[in-house]
């Protein structure tokens, strides 16, 4: 890399560490390019996207973000999964971690929130925003839903005693 690249390079890591919602750093030492094709196609079907880093430019990009206090995960072979959905990159990271050992998480940062591998796993769990916004509306939906049917309810009865008297009303 030349010093045009890296500073690109740099340029475009500090805009990650600044904007993104969440970021995961792992080692991916031992890991074939078949696999490393796998993680980066599931990950950017999921919506996020994955790095491998250059520990000295990532140290660098890191000053000044938010993401700032885990400098100390950029230390060996690492590479870094990030998305815009906090739960997206934790998640396909994780689950890919699950599949393959060579993966290793070694934690990372949601906005000013340092995350070690647990922390990793912990936000993995949690349903993504696109879940979330769907139960919000299912449970919005539900009560009006009820409620049409309780204040439909008293018509169709009303309909149905009007019913039986026309029927009682023929058989006479």
């Amino acid at each position: 890399m030349d010093r045009a690249e890296k500073r690109e390079f740099v340029a475009d890591l500090n805009e990650v560490f600044n904007n993104t919602g969440s970021v995961v750093v792992a080692h991916y030492a031992g890991l074939t390019v078949a696999q490393m094709n796998d993680l980066r196609s599931k990950m950017r079907g999921a919506g996020g996207t994955v790095k491998v880093a250059k520990n000295r430019l990532a140290k660098i990009a890191l000053q000044g973000t938010p993401s700032e206090s885990i400098q100390a995960l950029f230390e060996g072979q690492t590479l870094i999964a990030y998305s815009d959905d906090p739960v997206v990159a934790p998640r396909v990271a994780n689950d890919f971690a699950k599949a393959n050992d060579k993966l290793v998480i070694l934690g990372g940062a949601m906005g000013e929130t340092a995350l070690d591998s647990d922390g990793v796993k912990a936000l993995a769990s949690l349903p993504s925003l696109d879940e979330l916004r769907a139960k919000l509306v299912g449970m919005i939906s539900t009560p009006a839903t009820r409620i049409a049917q309780v204040v439909n309810a008293p018509a169709g009865q009303l309909a149905r005693v009007f019913g039986a008297y026309s029927k009682k009303d023929e058989a006479a």
